[in-house]
């Protein structure tokens, strides 16, 4: 789980990352602790969230006025600040996850949970109990890093360019296949079994709740050095290649398991690359797709497609006989 979590901050063109297990493995604790180790992003002083990209971009009517007039006199739109982690409602409406009306000014359509949790995490915790409408709307806008969201006569396009981390126990039921292939991993998580950890788990547990201040400045300094690696390995990411004859070990290792869906690939070779920016590397190695294919293939074979094309091409050739002996 920790590596998945790593690899999905380090490089978020791997898809984000899904946890599956029981209740109380601390699928949502690994998930919240993930924004103290992420560096600081620009963070908007506006209350509709106006940044100096959206002029660079769009123009000054892109912003606010009162933006428009700050940027005019020379003062900042946006301070440096730490990354948040945006969790989503379980029943949230439409309207809150993408964005409405807003009643300060109603020309003008107020952000979303989506359009906040740019640049941040998004963290859906029972991401199988969501509405369907708003799940799907989650993971488009994740995989294009923006949304465009109407409203009557208005309309309105905001980046949503969030890390995505979901979470689900497979007891409250099952994920549908279509939001289940859009995560590039799937971390399965399981519950202590030494009682050493288990105990040391609870005395860890017992220390934050009574003593939480203390309990952060006890890992300050691992969690510093946490962050400062995290940050090198971003910075390496770009210059990381991997070359032909290392995918073709994952090109096959994908044709064999009969997986269709070309995000397999995308997973495994974008988190291989993130593993091996994380081991101060420019060049992905096999052992870097053999250790994360386990995290981004595992789940994507469809049993009831590989049945569906068995059918489907025997009734080909039996249409092609049928043909031939007319």
């Amino acid at each position: 789980m920790k590596l998945g979590l790593l690899l999905a901050v380090i490089n978020p063109a791997v898809g984000g990352a899904l946890l599956f297990g029981a209740r109380g493995t601390a699928k949502t604790t690994a998930a919240r602790a993930l924004a103290d180790l992420l560096p600081k992003v620009p963070r908007s002083l506006c209350f509709y969230g106006c940044l100096p990209e959206d002029i660079e971009q769009g123009g000054i009517d892109a912003v606010c006025p009162d933006c428009a007039r700050k940027y005019a006199e020379g003062k900042p739109l946006a301070v440096m600040d730490r990354v948040r982690l945006v969790e989503l409602p379980l029943h949230a409406p439409l309207d809150d996850v993408l964005g409405r009306f807003d009643a300060r000014n109603p020309h003008r359509i107020r952000k979303g949970i989506l359009a906040l949790a740019d640049r941040n995490l998004l963290y859906v915790d029972e991401v199988n109990l969501l509405e369907d409408a708003v799940a799907d709307a989650i993971l488009d806008a994740a995989a294009q890093g923006h949304y465009t969201v109407r409203r009557g006569a208005l309309a309105a396009t905001y980046r949503a360019r969030f890390v995505l981390i979901a979470s689900m126990n497979p007891e409250e039921g099952a994920l549908r296949p279509q939001i289940l292939d859009r995560f590039g991993l799937r971390l399965w998580v399981q519950g202590l079994t030494d009682p050493a950890e288990r105990l040391e788990a609870y005395r860890r547990a017992r220390a934050y709740r009574e003593h939480p201040r203390q309990f952060l400045a006890r890992y300050a300094e691992e969690t510093e050095a946490l962050r400062a690696e995290i940050q090198e390995a971003r910075q390496r990411l770009p210059e990381v290649e991997i070359a032909d004859e290392v995918a073709a070990l994952g090109l096959q290792w994908v044709a064999r398991l009969g997986i269709p869906s070309l995000r397999a690939e995308v997973a495994l070779f974008e988190a291989a690359r993130a593993h091996a920016a994380a081991d101060g590397r420019t060049e992905v190695t096999p052992d870097d797709l053999r250790k994360v294919a386990p995290l981004a293939l595992r789940f994507r074979r469809s049993d009831f497609m590989a049945s569906y094309a068995r059918q489907r091409a025997d009734e080909e050739a039996l249409l092609t006989e049928a043909m031939r002996e007319a």
